[in-house]
């Protein structure tokens, strides 16, 4: 089984594409040695991430992400176990939703626009993974 675990948070301050270089570079590195899949998406200094791995892994990270300096308001959207990856083979996908040449990736739809927060997605958090999936389908 391997457990999975979506959250939104938003970033203490407005990242440049440098830093967001550099947490992706870091989450992927960190996720390789850890075992763990997922993809993040970024907008307007808002968060959402899928994670999926261990069950001792995700606990730990989930840990790590709630004592981050770099983001607050970390809100549990999904969490639990399934029989598969979603994500499988990727350490870490991107996507910075704020890059204008999103609207170019095949299947947009205005739901892309959807503000990456727990006030967003509190109705329907199965929605959050939605989103997520669509970008997994169209990336590469």
């Amino acid at each position: 089984m391997i457990t999975h675990l979506t959250y939104v948070s938003s970033a203490t301050r407005l990242l440049p594409v440098e830093a967001l270089r550099g947490l992706l570079d870091q989450a992927r590195r960190n996720n390789g040695r850890d075992d763990i899949t997922g993809i993040l998406l970024y907008r307007d200094g808002n968060f959402m991430q899928t994670i999926e791995g261990p069950e001792q892994a995700i606990s730990q990270l989930h840990s790590r992400l709630e004592a981050d300096p770099r983001h607050t308001g970390v809100s549990v959207l999904l969490t639990g176990e399934r029989e598969d990856r979603r994500f499988d083979g990727w350490s870490m996908g991107f996507r910075d939703l704020g890059d204008v040449t999103v609207r170019d990736t095949p299947g947009f739809s205005e739901f892309l626009n959807t503000p990456l927060t727990a006030a967003a997605f509190g109705e329907n958090p199965s929605a959050s993974e939605q989103l997520l999936l669509v970008f997994k389908r169209h990336m590469r």
